[in-house]
């Protein structure tokens, strides 16, 4: 340094302290600074006048802008600040600003000291200016300005605690940071954000915060929560407290840590969240929510909208006070609204406010009080709810004192009703024990006597509930103030009142000292965490991945843990060796010396052989070491001298001997000593562990050594061996230690097994020291030892390795396949001699892997977001558990986890599914990770998750049936079986959740081979045989099948008498084998059981119509499997049975059994009893082989054995008569099932039987009749038309042979049916007695009044029925039928005359005079004739009927025209189910086919819904069922609409088709038998000129059209070409829907072959995207066949006449060559290659190869193809130009032959325009020469007329565009007549539909119906219009202008006789797609032509209506024939 500015400097110090700090020099300054830090710190007194002097200076000097003036002005702050005290804080905002701006962007050291400073400004109460500054630092440009600043907030929080530092400032500030775009930012923000938890805590800062931040931040956050643990203390004081409290300070230093006071008085307060968060105006956004007038609506739903928005704005944290008195009154009068869900939504508003408001509510709360406690009388749970909760709020929030509703108490406390008066005291009850014991003391004076009132009270509710609050009184401040009162009370009540308050002391001690214990734990934490405080410390020292300083407590926490469960065995085992206590073993060996050791020995040993022992001489110590082992294995009490033995050993010659031999010898000794020795002491052990771990390692000396280490382990146990080598062999330089100790440890493994060992040590020790080893030795030993683990302790040691690296894993894999886990049975080979083994065992435990204690993971705030509000947060925590879980291996204990069950109980009703979903998968973990031991933890979970498969959703029962497998792995079937007992029971288990249930228990049953339990599942699977859905029934009987299987018959026989139904039948045939129940069944009984009671058990469940379901059809046939179903053993014993006759009626008492038949008119089901007694009747008396039939499951066999009885019946009529009920019997059991075809046999047979009894003269008894009528007349309603027809004619048939005054009452009977159809039917019944048999029932004309009551009846049916009989009544009776139908309203009467009337035109039509004529008549001739012809008056009246009432016996009118107008049949009475709609459609009429229409397509609907579901693959092998039923229906349905009636079957039938080949899977499951029947049927009715007459006809085309399209797109392919070729053959005339028209079979044909060879074209145009989808072999077959059936000579003729049919087989094949190229040959497996002459087809493949391969084509193109020859042919090789040029020759004399035609001109000139645009090179003309001049003018001219029309864009759509023609072969083959010509690509856009549409394009009257066909069906020129060029109008416009055209026709039909048939057209629909634009080949060549009418007709663009002005003008003019 320089003199002068020496000499600067001294003179600077002389300056005043402003001068010398702001002076220009900045050593001057520096110096200053220093001079200025030393002196503060000189200063002792605060308040000394030179702190007030110095602090202005600062604000200038921090701001230096020299750096080390800078550093020296901060450390002279520092000292001031130290020196100063709180008054100081005037300069705090200045100092700190300038810091900000100034001092944290610079050098390390000078943040370090910023942050200091501020720390100090802190300290001097100064936080208001620190925390200003903080606010512009963290806003600072530099993001490293802003770390610091976080840091320093950070450090000033953790160190002074939130109550000098506030948090909320903090908080506000935080979001901020949280979006910072610099990521240390983010993470300090994240650290502070984890400091604060620590003081105000994680909820609060959650609930403020959380919703700020991005989700990535908040789960960040979350993960880093878990670590923050503890509350915060201070480590720091502000400086007034340091003041305040030296002394108390010092003691604690001397004292150390003390226990709890201090840290129970120092523990701090909860900081309120209320006061951290800014309030919030709900008044504003209120008036704007329309909350007036919403609350003033009459609607409820409004009133509870208003008041919800309040309630939503009020749940806000903290209200804006306001003026909230209007408010309070509308919610006053709404607490007391009619509507309950605006009371409980009013109530909630007011707690919500309360909450919000707290004090500043207390007025509002007063005025709301007296009617919330008048509310408190409602019963409904949620308003009581609602009211507790909102009453407890306003107590909480401090709105209400207790002390100032005194008088609003004692009012509610005498209101009259119970329920106020107990609910209010236990309110009150509350806020007693939630207020502090000052408000307590001052208002129980008020209180207790209200209370001793209350004691009084004859409401047991209300004296108890005085009691508590009492209680609570004196638990708060004690008994004193209560002696008084308590004098006054009776000894019980004083008593009981004693106990309640000895009760509560009692329990507050215990309370007290937990709550003590947890601040002491809470407090020694804090300590702990908060040792490492005063150093530095960043915000991102509370990141986890961050934190060195933090990792330290988290090892402790799992020390604890640890060693708490090491304690708590450690008790087990004290407990279990307290008799003999004895002192812990001293394991730690001392030292000793070699003198010490030879002294101690003394005799024991020679001491000549001690003295060898030392020799330097190895063979002196060798013979020394055998003379050793000799004098010990010779010494008798070992035991004393066993540790000194090995002393010797381990000194003499010492674990260092070189010598090999000498160190066998002695490893020997020590092993005898070990192993003779009663008691190996463990300090022995130690001594020897690390010389024998070296010997391990030598070769030489392995062996011995690992028996020596085996022979310790059977001393000491295996346990304490591990845990010794652990260390030795991790520290042990020697790999060969660390590789050979870990291959003796699997030896020990493999000898003790796993019991004595901690497996998460041992496991832990591989992982990190055996698996991470260099050596490849040491990691292959670790690999095979947890090998040898995995079989002792199973897969869930892979929990614990799961972080190993892949390479490794693998390894590992293969060696747990080596060592696969055998449990129980891997038992030890050697056993341990120690003592301790068995608390060793306890320790260890017999579950193998170690399970980890998480009750200290599942805290409150976990198990609180598990309830919370937001579904993230719900999810996030769900999310939390399965974490732990993964942190604690999947290994848990039981402890602890109740409060954990119960929080995921209450996730299973979540209302978002995905969490209830995550929460039984949660569930499924826990129970998998705790084992056995989650039974007893879980507490009744199992239930609940039951519960959730009563959800539609099958993914959530899929869950649920996972979560199940995963309890099911952890405890036994047997403990879950009362839980799914019960919710097998439970209604609201859906019919999808009980299936699924019962098809888990029966896969999980059938892996058992016996299984006690499961009987108790036996009932609810028995009342599941009776449920609706049929899969559930079918799941029920296949898990009862396997609940008989492992249940054990002595369980079964127990329980099923209290069993019925299709259960127990089942039952009885399972365990027929067995030989259950042979006294109460007989051996044959059971056969049977399965058939007769299936139907009548479902008797009862079925429909209106009486008809049994479909649903049990899987009982039948599962019973009848077991029967006889091998034809073989029936035929077997038949034919020893034929000799015997039929029927054995030797024995038969017929009128025995009459006596037992209860006769009743109604029918009722059989009981299971009389089955039985059908059934042994049918084994006595039936032939063995015809009963067997009868009896059986098999319907065919059923079948059989009544064409048995129906052959024999002629010869034994007799005998049937004999067991004629017996008969009927079995009969009404046929009635009640649901098999169609039996029960269609049985109406068949019964007629027959009738008839043969009416032969005999014999008379149906009473009995017989009770037993079948009422069953005849209830099943009367069948579903199928067919099965009603039969059994009407069948009850017509027996009035006649049996009585139709007797028949009469069954029949009225059947009017009461539940069954509409069958009430139509009796109905008409009824009208046919009448009509025919009136004589007869004459007396019971009375009845009619039954009939007369169904005109009132809702059905129309009925009441039509109803009115038709009555109308025949009138017929026959006259005026006379109004004395007979009883009273009716005037609408009834009314209806009876109009029909009356009816009536009475309607026999003046037919001639059958006047209505009662014929009774008159009768009458009469009875009063001329006397009594005889009386007695025939039955004969009269049926003669007079005849002539005069009918023209035919049979269907009475009324029928008949109920059968010509078909009715809707009731949904009620529709199929149930799948089969039962099947055969409807198959059997029933068009009409009733419609609803078994519907069923189906409703099943369809649902499976589609879901694809890859079960109800998908069901339908899968049904679908050719379903479409042959339809195919079949097309027909039936389309000649009934002909007949005049409604066209909806036919609509139904082509519905139920589109939506089967819709789906893919369906429509590829139909074979090719039911396609071939499908298309042909569809196709024909296309074209059947009568559809379009039919009642929506156009509908009709389309559908059919659409349907068509769509069986081509979804349709087997394969199958598809196959039927089209084979169509393309003539057809059957038989086949035609409508009889042979004007036109021939031919004709006919024509356009079937047209219409099939436009599918062929749909199908070939995708065929090169689908050509990999067909088998080509069975196409190549097909066209083989066509080819081969037609023959050369055919083919030769048809090519000439250009037959369409054979084009078209040609074009696919060519299509296939061009595909497949030559790879074609390939295929032909299926065609007989190898005959002679060889197949056509081949020399087709090979004409097709030559052909493309010369024009370059045998490579696919893209989906349009290529179209036409390009012309870069004309660049190919000489041969390739040849054969082109050749070809365009052929093509070219082809079109001239065309254009010298009449019919084919327009077209030829056509094809050449395009020729000509095609190839312009080409002189066309060259090709002339030889034609006349006419002809080349003609062309010409021609060619100029479609250039014209080809620029003015005109293309007349119904002439398709042509592609190039095929050339005429004119050379032949030797073999073959000339072939076809091939096309490049003959494929267009030909459409299907083949609707008439007045629209298309007609030609003019010159050309015939059969040019017209060719032309427009032309599809080898193709349609390739683009689709802008195609015209159309829908079908909707045709009707609004078809009676116009019709009257114009008529003038022009002059000129029109061409009606023929519709031409098949191919127009542009909607439904029809050709190529988009993008795919039309050419598309910029398409050019338009018109076509040169030869009718005077100009040509025309059709487009829209212009095209059908044009046809109407040529309408007029006479051109166009008429519709």
């Amino acid at each position: 340094m320089s003199s002068e500015e020496e000499k600067l400097l001294k003179e600077a110090k002389k300056l005043p302290w402003e001068d010398r700090l702001f002076h220009k020099n900045w050593k001057v300054r520096s110096e200053a600074n220093v001079d200025l830090a030393s002196l503060c710190d000189s200063i002792s007194d605060p308040k000394d006048s030179r702190i007030r002097e110095f602090g202005p200076f600062f604000r200038k000097t921090v701001a230096d802008s020299n750096a080390p003036v800078q550093e020296k002005a901060l450390d002279a702050l520092i000292a001031y600040l130290r020196a100063a005290d709180a008054d100081a804080g005037r300069f705090g905002k200045e100092v700190c600003d300038a810091i900000v701006a100034k001092c944290m962007t610079g050098r390390p050291k000078t943040v370090e000291k910023a942050q200091a400073v501020f720390m100090l400004w802190v300290e001097l109460e100064a936080v208001d200016a620190f925390l200003d500054a903080m606010e512009k630092a963290i806003k600072h440009k530099v993001s490293k300005a802003v770390v610091p600043a976080i840091d320093v907030m950070f450090q000033a929080l953790s160190e002074f605690g939130a109550k000098v530092v506030p948090p909320k400032r903090i908080l506000k500030m935080l979001p901020e940071l949280f979006e910072h775009q610099d990521q240390n930012v983010r993470a300090c923000s994240k650290g502070l954000t984890l400091e604060l938890c620590r003081w105000i805590g994680k909820d609060s800062v959650k609930s403020i915060l959380f919703e700020k931040m991005r989700d990535t931040m908040k789960k960040e956050l979350e993960t880093e929560l878990v670590n923050v643990l503890g509350a915060g203390k201070p480590s720091r004081k502000i400086r007034s407290e340091q003041d305040k409290e030296p002394e108390l300070e010092a003691v604690s230093e001397t004292v150390g840590p003390g226990p709890s006071e201090e840290s129970g008085t120092d523990a701090p307060q909860e900081i309120d969240e209320y006061e951290l968060v800014d309030p919030v105006d709900i008044l504003t956004p209120l008036e704007k929510s329309g909350f007036w007038d919403g609350v003033k609506a009459t609607k409820w739903s409004e009133r509870k909208e208003a008041v919800a928005e309040l309630t939503k704005l009020a749940s806000t944290k903290r209200i804006s006070p306001g003026d909230f008195s209007e408010v309070c009154r509308t919610l006053k009068k709404l607490i007391t609204d009619v509507n309950i869900a605006v009371a409980v939504e009013a109530i909630q508003a007011i707690g919500n406010l309360a909450r919000g408001l707290r004090t500043h509510f207390s007025a509002s709360c007063r005025f709301l009080l007296p009617v919330l406690l008048e509310k408190l009388k409602e019963k409904k749970p949620t308003l009581a709810d609602a009211l507790t909760q909102t009453l407890q709020a306003m107590h909480k929030a401090g709105c209400i004192g207790l002390i100032d509703v005194v008088e609003d108490v004692k009012i509610a406390t005498k209101n009259k009703v119970p329920l106020v008066r107990s609910l209010t005291l236990t309110w009150v009850t509350f806020c007693i024990e939630s207020s502090n014991k000052g408000i307590i003391t001052k208002m129980h004076k008020d209180y207790v006597p209200i209370l001793m009132e209350s004691l009084n009270d004859g409401t047991p509710e209300v004296r108890d509930a005085a009691f508590s609050a009492l209680a609570a009184i004196a638990k708060s401040v004690g008994m004193r103030p209560l002696e008084k009162s308590l004098e006054k009370l009776d000894d019980v009540r004083r008593k009981k009142l004693s106990e309640m308050i000895s009760g509560s002391e009692d329990a507050l001690p215990g309370g007290s000292s937990t709550a003590l214990v947890q601040n002491t734990r809470a407090s020694a934490s804090s300590a702990e965490t908060s040792e490492s405080a005063f150093v530095k410390r960043s915000a991102t020292s509370m990141l986890s991945g961050k934190r060195p300083v933090q990792a330290a407590p988290a090892v402790k926490k799992g020390g604890t843990a640890k060693s708490g469960t090491n304690k708590k065995a450690d008790g087990n085992a004290q407990s279990k060796v307290s008799k003999s206590i004895e002192p812990p073993e001293d394991v730690e060996p001392t030292e000793m010396s070699l003198d010490e050791i030879e002294s101690r020995i003394g005799s024991l040993i020679n001491p000549d052989t001690i003295n060898l022992l030392k020799s330097a001489v190895w063979k002196e110590r060798l013979e020394a070491i055998s003379s050793l082992k000799q004098q010990v294995e010779g010494l008798h009490d070992l035991d004393k001298s066993v540790e000194i033995l090995i002393r010797l050993l381990c000194t003499l010659p010492g674990w260092g001997e070189k010598n090999v031999q000498v160190q066998q010898q002695v490893i020997e000794v020590i092993t005898h000593v070990a192993s003779t020795a009663t008691k190996f002491p463990k300090k022995c052990v130690v001594l020897c562990l690390s010389g024998l771990s070296e010997r391990v390692a030598d070769i030489k000396t392995r062996a011995h050594a690992m028996k020596c280490l085996t022979t310790f382990s059977e001393a000491v146990g295996p346990g304490f061996i591990f845990e010794r080598l652990y260390k030795i062999m991790k520290e042990h330089k020697n790999p060969k230690v660390l590789s050979e100790g870990i291959l003796w440890m699997v030896s020990a493994v493999e000898d003790f097994g796993v019991s004595h060992l901690k497996l998460k040590d041992l496991i832990d020790f591989l992982k990190e020291t055996g698996l991470q080893s260099s050596a490849a030795a040491t990691r292959n030993a670790s690999t095979k030892f947890l090998g040898v683990l995995h079989r002792f302790v199973g897969p869930d040691i892979k929990g614990f390795l799961a972080d190993v690296k892949p390479a490794l894993l693998s390894a590992l894999d293969a060696e747990y396949e080596k060592n696969p886990f055998e449990g129980a049975s891997a038992i030890p080979k050697r056993t341990i001699k120690a003592a301790e083994s068995s608390s060793s065992v306890a320790a260890g435990g017999l579950d193998g892997l170690p399970r980890e204690d998480i009750s200290g993971k599942i805290t409150p705030t976990l198990l609180k977001t598990l309830e919370s509000p937001d579904w993230k947060v719900r999810m996030e925590s769900v999310d939390a558990v399965n974490k732990i879980l993964e942190e604690a291996n999947k290994r848990i204990q039981a402890t602890g986890t109740g409060e954990l069950f119960g929080a995921l109980r209450g996730r299973l009703i979540d209302s978002n599914k995905n969490i209830v979903m995550a929460s039984l998968t949660t569930l499924g973990n826990v129970a998998s990770a705790m084992g056995p031991a989650v039974e007893k933890a879980s507490k009744g979970t199992l239930s609940d998750i039951l519960k959730c498969l009563s959800d539609n959703k099958k993914h959530m029962r899929e869950c649920v049936l996972n979560t199940l497998d995963s309890w099911l792995a952890a405890v036994h079937l047997d403990k879950m079986v009362p839980y799914v007992t019960i919710a097998l029971t439970d209604s609201k288990l859906g019919a999808e959740g009980r299936k699924d249930l019962f098809d888990w228990l029966s896969r999980h049953l059938s892996g058992l081979s016996s299984f006690a339990e499961a009987a108790q599942l036996l009932k609810p699977a028995s009342s599941a045989m009776t449920d609706k859905s049929s899969d559930v029934r079918k799941a029920a009987e296949a898990c009862i099948t396997e609940i008989l299987r492992v249940s054990g018959h002595e369980m079964i026989e127990k329980i099923v008498k209290d069993i019925h139904g299709p259960a127990q039948i089942l039952i009885l045939e399972k365990l027929k084998p067995h030989g259950a129940f042979q006294e109460s069944f007989e051996p044959g009984r059971a056969v049977s059981v399965g058939v007769t009671s299936k139907g009548v058990s479902k008797v009862g469940k079925s429909t209106a119509n009486g008809v049994a379901k479909h649903g049990n059809r899987a009982v039948s046939s599962r019973v009848g499997a077991t029967k006889l179903t091998k034809a073989e053993s029936i035929s077997v014993q038949d034919i020893a049975v034929q000799s015997q006759a039929l029927l054995n009626i030797k024995d038969s008492n017929k009128e025995d059994r009459e006596r037992v038949v209860v006769r009743r008119y109604k029918f009722e089901d059989p009981r299971i009893e009389q089955i039985q007694d059908l059934e042994n009747d049918m084994m006595k008396y039936f032939r063995e082989d015809l009963h067997r039939r009868l009896l059986s499951a098999d319907f065919k066999k059923q079948v059989d054995g009544l064409e048995m009885l129906q052959k024999a019946l002629p010869s034994i009529a007799k005998d049937v008569i004999e067991v004629l009920d017996i008969l009927l019997r079995w009969f009404v059991l046929q009635f009640c099932k649901s098999n169609t075809t039996c029960l269609l046999k049985v109406l068949e047979f019964l007629p027959e039987l009738l008839d043969t009894l009416k032969d005999d003269g014999y008379s149906l008894t009473e009995s017989e009749v009770a037993i079948f009528l009422p069953c005849l007349v209830e099943k009367l309603g069948h579903n199928i038309e067919k099965v009603r027809e039969k059994m009407r004619e069948l009850t017509k048939q027996f009035v006649s042979v049996y009585s139709a005054s007797k028949c009469f009452p069954y029949i009225l009977e059947g009017l009461r049916s539940k069954n509409n159809r069958t009430r139509i039917e009796c109905a008409d019944l009824v009208g046919f007695i009448v009509d025919h048999h009136s004589a007869e029932i004459s007396g019971q004309l009375k009845s009619l009044q039954i009939v007369a009551s169904l005109t009132a009846e809702r059905d129309g049916e009925i009441r039509k029925a109803a009115l038709n009989t009555l109308a025949t009544g009138y017929k026959i009776l006259g005026e006379d039928i109004w004395r007979f139908v009883g009273k009716l309203t005037d609408a009834q009467k009314s209806m009876l005359d109009d029909r009356f009337k009816w009536k009475i035109r309607e026999m003046e039509k037919k001639k059958e005079g006047r209505p009662g004529e014929a009774r008159a008549i009768l009458r009469r001739s009875v009063r001329e004739n006397g009594s005889d012809v009386a007695e025939q008056s039955g004969e009269i009246a049926r003669s007079l009927a005849g002539p005069i009432l009918r023209k035919n016996i049979g269907p009475s009118d009324n029928t008949i025209e109920r059968q010509l107008m078909p009715r809707p049949v009731a949904v009620a009475s529709g199929p149930t189910d799948w089969n039962e709609a099947l055969d409807i459609i198959s059997f029933g009429s068009p009409e009733q086919s419609v609803e078994g229409m519907k069923v189906v397509c409703h099943e369809l609907a649902q499976a589609t819904s879901e694809p890859e579901g079960s109800a998908m693959d069901e339908l899968v092998k049904d679908a050719d069922r379903l479409v042959s039923c339809l195919a079949n229906k097309v027909a039936r349905t389309f000649d009934f609409s002909l007949s005049g009636a409604s066209s909806r079957s036919c609509k139904y039938v082509l519905n139920t088709l589109m939506q089967t080949f819709q789906n893919k899977r369906l429509a590829h499951a139909v074979k090719e038998s039911t396609l071939d029947s499908l298309i042909t049927e569809l196709l024909l009715w296309l074209l059947d000129d009568r559809v379009p007459h039919m009642d929506d006809g156009s509908q009709l085309l389309k559908a059919l059209n659409v349907l068509m399209l769509k069986i081509l797109d979804n349709a087997d392919r394969t199958s598809s070409f196959v039927v089209l070729i084979n169509l393309l053959r003539p057809l059957d005339p038989s086949r035609w829907p409508s009889p042979a028209s004007n036109e021939s079979f031919a004709s006919r044909n024509q356009k079937f072959s047209d219409l099939v060879v436009k599918c062929l074209i749909k199908l070939t145009k995708v065929l090169q995207s689908t050509i990999y989808d067909v088998d080509l072999d069975r196409i190549l077959q097909s066209i083989h066949l066509y080819l081969q059936d037609l023959g050369m000579e055919e083919i030769r003729r048809r090519a000439g006449a250009d037959d369409k049919p054979l084009r078209m087989v040609k074009t696919v094949l060519h299509e296939l060559v061009k595909l497949r190229g030559a790879a074609i040959k390939g295929h032909l497996s299926m065609v007989p290659i190898d005959t002679k002459p060889q197949p056509i087809i081949l020399a087709y493949i090979e004409l097709n190869l030559e052909t493309l391969a010369a024009a370059r084509m045998l490579t696919a193109s893209g989906p349009g193809g290529q179209n036409h020859w390009s012309d870069s042919a004309a660049n190919n090789s000489a041969s390739g130009t040849h054969s082109a040029d050749a070809q365009l020759k052929q093509e070219l004399a082809a079109i001239f032959k065309k254009i010298g035609e009449k019919q084919t001109c327009t077209i030829g000139l056509y094809e050449l325009y395009r020729i000509t645009q095609l190839y312009p090179k080409v002189d066309i003309f060259s090709q002339l020469q030889n034609a006349s001049e006419a002809f080349r003018t003609y062309i010409r001219d021609g060619l100029a007329q479609m250039e014209k029309n080809a620029a003015a864009g005109r293309t007349p759509s119904s002439l398709p565009m042509p592609t190039p023609p095929p050339a005429s072969l004119n050379n032949s083959s030797p073999d073959f007549a000339p072939l076809s010509p091939i096309n490049a690509n003959p494929l267009g856009d030909a459409k299907l539909n083949v609707k008439t549409d007045l629209t298309n394009f007609n030609l003019p009257p010159s050309y015939n119906e059969e040019n017209r066909r060719a032309l427009n069906s032309d599809y080898t020129l193709g349609d390739q219009r683009n689709d802008k060029y195609m015209t159309g109008v829908t079908t909707g416009t045709l009707d609004a202008i078809r009676e116009r055209m019709k009257s114009m026709q008529l003038a022009a039909a002059a000129g029109s006789t061409d009606s023929a048939a519709r031409p098949l057209t191919s127009i542009n629909d909607n439904m029809n797609h050709g190529h988009p634009h993008s795919q039309i080949p050419h598309a910029s060549e398409h050019v338009a032509m018109e076509n040169a009418l030869q009718g005077g007709v100009l040509p025309m663009d059709e487009k829209a209506l212009s095209g059908l002005q044009a046809r109407m003008e040529r309408l007029k003019s006479g051109s166009l024939e008429p519709l």
